[in-house]
């Protein structure tokens, strides 16, 4: 995307030579790269710009910390660009490395597609600010997209937390138990990944390079103290899912001392009634009531009488 506040050229570089004529003191340059296969582009790229062999190293490999590096004639900005894939129901992850120069931006993506169309939008409607302000607050709105993003991300988080606090409260299960260690791996991802942002941001923000203009200051902060709120939200989600394992335990405790409670009550029922059975399953020649008449239904009243009398009881005592 080639831009100023009045015009905007938007295309797809079919050869990598078109990269050199894109510097044009008069313009705005964004170029965004999809893939990092091609490595021989990536690196012509990277020569023609005079990135250090580092910087490129680190952007052809994926994985790295979020962290932000000053050069010369450059700033050089890696973040973590986060999805929920509802599919596989986790969090994906896609490295971004952002180039900031005079009057250019180059992002480097390790797969096609991206948060960016808000500022593609932005970028494609006259007089917005984007289009006025220069490179580093291109830099500012690309990282701001991906910090936008990292709350619909944890806004999803929160329904599924949501969710099994009610499964708790109902019903829980083993798979309760697994969906809680489950976002709690999820949840220390996100953090691991959000946490550096923070130092990204306040490095960007105190840096005095002559490619941060002195408006820009202003929403770098803003962007700080985004990072601070998604950082305690975290804080938060991580908190009440290790809240969440000692309610599991404790609801399974629980449910267990009920069953006990049950299994005691029958159990003491039952002790009379087999003493009376075993007294009377002697069978002892010259033992009394053998031979009475209404020996039996006599032993059987008696039994229920105690049955009833330790129900009364139980009750009486809110056992059961």
């Amino acid at each position: 995307m080639t831009y100023t506040e009045d015009s905007f050229d938007e295309k797809t570089i079919k050869n990598v030579e078109e990269v050199y004529r894109i510097e044009n003191p008069d313009t705005m340059d964004w170029l965004n790269i999809d893939g990092l296969h091609e490595v021989d582009i990536i690196e012509t790229i990277g020569n023609h710009f005079d990135l250090h062999p580092l910087v490129m190293e680190d952007i052809l490999n994926p994985g790295q910390r979020p962290k932000v590096e000053v050069y010369d004639n450059y700033i050089f900005i890696i973040l973590k660009m986060l999805y929920f894939n509802e599919e596989k129901q986790e969090v994906t992850a896609e490295q971004v490395s952002i180039v900031l120069g005079k009057g250019f931006v180059i992002s480097f993506q390790e797969t096609v597609g991206d948060v960016f169309d808000s500022v593609r939008g932005r970028l494609r409607t006259p007089k917005t600010r984007v289009r006025r302000h220069g490179s580093d607050y291109l830099t500012y709105a690309l990282m701001d997209a991906v910090v936008d993003n990292y709350f619909l991300v944890l806004e999803k988080f929160g329904e599924d937390i949501d969710d099994i606090e009610d499964e708790l409260t109902a019903e829980p299960t083993q798979h309760t138990l697994e969906q809680i260690h489950k976002l709690k791996r999820e949840v220390m991802y996100l953090r691991k990944s959000i946490w550096p942002l923070r130092e990204v941001a306040s490095s960007f923000d105190r840096e005095e390079s002559n490619l941060v203009k002195d408006h820009t200051h202003t929403y770098l902060r803003d962007l700080y103290d985004n990072i601070i709120q998604l950082i305690e939200t975290i804080e938060t989600y991580r908190d009440t899912l290790s809240g969440m394992v000692d309610l599991y335990l404790s609801s399974i405790s629980n449910k267990m001392n009920q069953v006990m409670q049950v299994l005691t009550i029958i159990a003491t029922i039952f002790i009379p009634l087999t003493f009376i059975a075993g007294i009377y399953g002697m069978n002892f020649q010259y033992m009394p009531e053998l031979a009475h008449r209404w020996g039996y239904p006599m032993v059987i009243l008696v039994m229920i009488m105690v049955t009833v009398v330790m129900l009364l009881y139980f009750r009486k005592k809110d056992w059961f």
